[in-house]
């Protein structure tokens, strides 16, 4: 749901829904990500207000770590009604990520739900540096 759409595309994949998106580096791959998540599954403006959250999530590598991430912000999307926007990664390793996300409430009378998805999978998940930048492939079950 954020005003700039990172650059990703949607791969085909059988009664799911697959994703490469790219970044800069790391964070920036993260961020896109959870960008990509989010205008996936909602649309419409998102206001003014915003709630801040620090997020802490652990992890064995960097692809173990990019489906704890995104679980842990469909999570909240389900179970709070919250929708992440602004992020900012305050650190970063294959084991371990600490953001700050700015999050704006959903409201059906401002946002519609384009997609429901239902968790992030391992199937296929890759996050590695390619040449300059970072790459993920990423499969939801919708």
């Amino acid at each position: 749901m954020s005003t700039h759409s990172p650059p990703y595309q949607i791969i085909d994949h059988t009664a799911d829904l697959g994703i490469i998106v790219r970044g800069p580096d790391v964070g920036g791959l993260f961020i896109n990500a959870a960008q990509v998540m989010a205008d996936l599954m909602v649309k419409g403006d998102l206001g003014d207000k915003r709630t801040l959250r620090e997020i802490s999530v652990g992890s064995e590598d960097f692809a173990d770590l990019m489906v704890r991430w995104l679980g842990e912000l469909l999570y909240l999307f389900a179970a709070e009604k919250l929708i992440p926007d602004r992020i900012e990664i305050n650190a970063i390793g294959p084991t371990q990520l600490e953001a700050t996300i700015a999050m704006a409430n959903f409201d059906p009378k401002h946002h519609r739900v384009l997609r429901e998805i239902k968790a992030v999978t391992y199937h296929q998940i890759s996050v590695r540096k390619v040449n300059d930048e970072w790459e993920a492939r990423i499969i939801f079950d919708i």
